[in-house]
């Protein structure tokens, strides 16, 4: 059993940036895909990037392309999301996930997740 643990959330103004980590208990980690998703109150749970195993390739939501940049470090069992020009629109609880069967932009196709860091972009 796969345990992730985000970190890295927090209140900042729109323009600005912030990272958050995603950080595995196992190292079997290394060989998944692992994916960010965020969601509001009352909205369900929405795509924002995903990353292979190796790193190599990335898929983005359109909202956040050019102002987000997943990122990962097998050696730390480590995921990032480095997040810039934030705007309010980007508030949300921020989840990362892994995926073992590879990469995936449904919530559904994903087997492990985190508990959540909350991003707030103050406008």
């Amino acid at each position: 059993q796969v345990q992730l643990v985000e970190s890295g959330g927090g209140l900042v103004q729109a323009g600005g940036s912030l990272r958050l980590s995603c950080a595995a208990s196992e190292r079997t980690f290394s060989s998944y895909a692992v994916g960010w998703f965020r969601q509001t109150p009352g909205k369900e749970r929405i795509f924002v990037a995903v990353i292979s195993w190796s790193g190599g390739t990335t898929y983005y939501a359109d909202s956040v392309k050019g102002r987000f940049t997943i990122s990962r470090d097998n050696a730390k069992n480590t995921v990032y999301l480095q997040m810039d020009s934030l705007k309010p629109e980007d508030t949300a609880v921020y989840y990362c996930a892994a995926a073992v069967t590879g990469l995936a932009l449904r919530a559904n196709d994903y087997n492990y997740w985190g508990q959540g860091t909350q991003v707030t972009v103050s406008s």
